[in-house]
């Protein structure tokens, strides 16, 4: 959060981007670069960012990584359900179906899987809503305040930042990690300044993606993603068998992935 902030501050002062749908070049007359009754409405933003960091992180703890990406794929209906309340948005039968097929491919990939550990699938499914949640706020605000991507990064930043620094330190987190015994190795720090700006980058596509799309989408967009995902996990980390139903199940998930991609392009 530190090094996004950061990266906003000098491109906004240096006027290369701009926090609103105006020119770039259009000074600021606030501190923050944007008015502060602004800044209190994307509190439920920073709010939701927080739950869906926090569970996320911690999901990721109690499952194997490809049953984790597998279990994760059911997000989508909680951001269909999340968008109908929030938004009043409602689907098309074929977008329904597409968004069914993802879900019985995740149940058929997880059919046989041996590491069950009730906390863990708890946590992920906790997880998935607060997903939802924070998607479907990022496209609400996003339309409603006015701000682009950045600016509803920056201000996600601002809120977040002093909260989750604030937090480490009373639990001793914050500590632990300046005892860290690498923390001053230039490898460790190289391989963490890239960690950053690949975060910067995630972050900025999920905001455009959604505002410009929608939270059903960008999640649509994460299935896809774990396609490969799962790929990577089983020849990397390892963790489950090889199942002829995993398998199916991803293909299936994916096959709804597409369908859902070519449903939206025809306009259904």
């Amino acid at each position: 959060m530190v090094c996004s902030t950061c990266l906003l501050y000098v491109l906004r002062r240096l006027k290369i981007i701009s926090f609103t749908n105006s020119d770039p070049s259009v000074p600021s007359d606030s501190l923050f670069f944007v008015p502060f009754r602004i800044l209190l409405r994307t509190t439920p933003l920073s709010l939701a960012y927080l739950l869906y960091m926090l569970a996320s992180m911690e999901s990721v703890r109690g499952v194997n990584i490809p049953m984790y990406t597998t279990l994760r794929r059911t997000t989508v209906v909680f951001t269909m359900t999340m968008e109908y309340f929030l938004a009043k948005q409602k689907h098309t039968p074929p977008i329904i179906g597409s968004v069914a097929l993802i879900v019985f491919g995740a149940f058929v990939a997880g059919a046989r899987d041996l590491s069950f550990d009730a906390r863990g699938y708890a946590i992920v499914f906790v997880a998935n809503i607060t997903t939802a949640v924070y998607l479907a706020t990022i496209n609400r605000i996003g339309k409603s305040s006015g701000l682009n991507s950045f600016g509803l990064m920056w201000c996600n930043g601002l809120v977040c930042g002093p909260s989750v620094l604030f937090l480490t330190y009373i639990q001793g987190d914050l500590k632990r990690a300046m005892e860290f015994p690498y923390l001053q190795s230039p490898g460790f720090q190289a391989v963490l300044l890239f960690s950053c700006i690949l975060a910067f980058l995630l972050n900025y596509t999920i905001f455009w993606n959604t505002i410009l799309n929608s939270a059903l989408t960008q999640s649509m967009c994460g299935n896809l993603k774990d396609f490969f995902t799962v790929g990577i996990g089983w020849v990397l980390f390892g963790g489950l068998p090889f199942d002829l139903l995993n398998v199916i199940g991803q293909g299936l998930g994916f096959l709804g992935s597409g369908l859902y991609a070519y449903c939206k392009i025809k306009g259904k």
